[in-house]
């Protein structure tokens, strides 16, 4: 049995949504904590799709404590992940979390719990990433490392601790918009430039936007944050295509990382410090090359938390309800 909570983000993808519980379910966690948004009112066949994603859920099979977050009406991509995290954060410590189209590996739910009790306190460290949505282009010994990015994708863990800093308007935005600030963590002026209209549009929409994880990004960024990355590829995602909020195209990179599983005994870095020369590439590969395709690429960014690379990065610039 799993004693971490495990939270799972719903929708309307029960065939997904199946998958990743058969998942869980293999780990067997004590607490299962889901969040579901409802169907738009300009779709009416989405009523079916949520109704039969939720009925996946009672299939529960293993003793588990389920806590259920279901909205009556549709919040979006954006307002409903954020909302109910900060539901399910209010209900636990710490959480390992998933969404409908993550998928993720055995030993994904053991590295999470074994980082999230060892850096439980550490304020330094915000979120631990179940994925770097790429093959690191250089080779580590330690098990995992620390980054200025903190990727979500569909898979990671965090504490109620850093949770708490989460704020979807991005408040703390406009007194440093006219600054250095975001320059200065962001090793690229074009990924700054995209960044600030995302912060922007966040702030000056109330956090009525189509985007949850920038702003958990802010959140990390305002507070300095650490984040942990695995060597391997801990998850895959299989929700690209026409279905899909974000990734239509079925031959994105993100969705064909190479996985492979976690080994045990974890080997921790040293010292708690980022890999700048990890960040760079990220950066570089991830992010900036992707800013610089046609606007269609663009918009898969959604699912990438931004870099905060730092002041000595530079020099390296390339030529971005209801409970129940």
């Amino acid at each position: 049995m799993l004693s971490t909570p495990v939270i799972l983000i719903i929708f309307k993808r029960p065939q997904l949504t199946e998958r990743v519980l058969q998942a869980i379910a293999a780990a067997k966690p004590e607490t299962l904590l889901v969040i579901a948004d409802g169907p738009r009112p300009d779709r009416p066949e989405e009523a079916a799709a949520c109704a039969a994603a939720r009925a996946v859920i009672d299939r529960v099979d293993w003793p588990c404590r389920v806590l259920k977050n279901y909205s009556d009406v549709n919040l979006g991509c954006g307002i409903r992940p954020g909302t109910g995290l900060t539901w399910a954060f209010s209900l636990v410590e710490e959480a390992i979390v998933l969404e409908d189209d993550s998928v993720p590996l055995p030993s994904f739910f053991r590295y999470c719990e074994e980082l999230l009790e060892r850096y439980r306190h550490d304020q330094r460290v915000m979120h631990i990433g179940g994925t770097t949505l790429r093959q690191l282009p250089l080779p580590i010994r330690e098990s995992y490392y620390f980054s200025q990015f903190n990727v979500c994708a569909g898979s990671w863990a965090t504490w109620r601790r850093a949770w708490t800093h989460f704020d979807p308007a991005v408040a703390r935005w406009p007194p440093l918009r006219d600054t250095p600030w975001l320059e200065d963590l962001v090793a690229d002026p074009l990924a700054a430039k995209h960044w600030a209209e995302v912060f922007d549009r966040a702030h000056a929409q109330n956090g009525q936007v189509s985007y949850w994880d920038h702003q958990w990004t802010f959140a990390c960024w305002a507070q300095e944050g650490l984040s942990i990355l695995p060597r391997t590829n801990l998850a895959v995602n299989v929700g690209g295509g026409p279905d899909s909020t974000h990734m239509t195209a079925y031959d994105d990179p993100i969705l064909n990382v190479p996985v492979a599983e976690m080994e045990f005994p974890l080997r921790h870095p040293a010292e708690v410090r980022e890999r700048p020369a990890l960040d760079r590439a990220f950066l570089n590969e991830v992010v900036v090359s992707r800013l610089r395709q046609p606007p269609v690429w663009r918009q898969m960014l959604s699912r990438v938390t931004p870099p905060m690379v730092k002041r000595h990065i530079r020099q390296f610039r390339p030529s971005p309800v209801r409970a129940s």
